[in-house]
């Protein structure tokens, strides 16, 4: 069996050593030569092209990906070539365009903020009297990391993205925390989870999650998990999905993005948990039983390493790294350092949370040239 990945980013990377493991073959299409899965790239080409993607898709079993902008046309175009896209066109759409999320979830009925499609000025405006004068407004497709997003307190300062088409406009939620519950599903309809996970954002990118998170047994974790189960198994969803989830002062759950790939949330799975988000995606998609997702160690921590040092020279801190926090697992992603750039993360695993989270820290902290 041969699995064939779009997009050549870190998510492809780390999903090669657990294809590998299964014996199963790899492939990546790849944005250039020096993607960051280069290693398994076997192709050159854009996501948008759809006679590269074609080309690539006849030499592979199935079709996954490493990030969700593939266009619905070319996703169309392979299903009519009667190859195995997973996930389906059907269920990628409500991970490409943020609208059609917030009114499938409506149907759904799963909890999720106040919001509205706005088309202009006037309607925003509205939208703002309506909620407290505040608004989050996103772009509905290809926003991430914080991109397409924005906190405003007047429609005016909305006026260039509405220039380009309907927004889709939030209430500002009051929460505590964000967490993110990550399940998997396989075509048969084999569905299992993780432990839900504490995140911690940082200009609108994940810095740090803690798994499982903590004060969340019992309620808030059945919710949570209720909620990704049902999502996937409505949408139609193969392979894992990460559901991101805001909890409010006064205790509800809401849903605020997918992922229908593995996942930031879900990189301390590769040390901490029994099954790696890279692993059960591979199982997933080639519909093989799923693995156990129990966790490791009662926790794990994973840190983001962002930017990286002013010089360049990431090579040379990483063996102060690996003397000073033995424990520490680091895991790069063959990126060059530039400022707010994820180029790699350090999980650290264990009993003691505190420690763990000043290790985690630390370690991400020397290479990354900020400690």
């Amino acid at each position: 069996m041969r699995v064939g990945v779009i997009g050549g980013g870190q998510l492809a990377r780390m999903m090669v050593p657990a294809a590998v493991g299964l014996g199963i073959d790899i492939a990546v299409l790849g944005e250039g030569p020096d993607a960051s899965a280069r290693l398994a790239v076997t192709a050159i080409g854009a996501a948008g092209d759809a006679d590269a993607v074609l080309a690539f898709a006849r030499d592979v079993d199935v079709i996954t990906f490493d990030h969700e902008h593939v266009p619905q046309p070319v996703l169309a175009a392979l299903v009519e070539a009667g190859v195995a896209v997973r996930p389906g066109p059907g269920a990628l759409a409500h991970a490409q365009d943020k609208l059609v999320l917030r009114r499938r979830m409506d149907e759904l009925g799963v909890p999720q903020p106040v919001w509205a499609e706005v088309a202009d000025e006037a309607q925003l405006a509205a939208f703002l009297d309506a909620n407290g004068g505040r608004a989050v407004v996103k772009t509905p497709r290809g926003g991430y990391d914080g991109k397409g997003v924005r906190v405003v307190t007047a429609a005016a300062e909305a006026a260039d993205w509405l220039a380009d088409g309907p927004l889709l406009a939030e209430e500002v939620v009051d929460f505590r925390r964000e967490l993110a519950q990550q399940v998997a599903r396989r075509p048969s309809g084999e569905i299992v989870a993780w432990p839900l996970v504490e995140t911690v954002q940082g200009g609108g990118v994940c810095r740090e999650v803690i798994a499982p998170a903590p004060h969340s047994a019992g309620r808030i974790a059945d919710i949570a998990c209720d909620i990704a189960m049902t999502v996937a198994e409505a949408l139609d969803v193969t392979g894992v999905l990460a559901v991101e989830l805001f909890e409010t002062v006064d205790a509800r759950i809401l849903v605020n993005e997918l992922a229908m790939r593995p996942h930031n949330s879900g990189h301390w799975t590769i040390d901490g948990a029994t099954t790696s988000q890279f692993e059960q995606h591979i199982r997933a998609v080639l519909d093989l039983p799923l693995g156990a997702t129990g966790c490791r160690d009662p926790w794990s921590v994973m840190v983001n390493v962002l930017g990286g040092p002013e010089d360049g020279d990431l090579d040379s801190r990483v063996p102060g790294l690996l003397a000073e926090h033995p424990t520490a697992k680091l895991h790069l992603y063959g990126k060059a350092p530039r400022p707010g750039r994820k180029i790699g993360h350090v999980t650290v695993t264990g009993d003691d949370l505190d420690d763990l989270v000043f290790q985690a820290r630390a370690a991400s902290a020397r290479l990354s040239g900020t400690a």
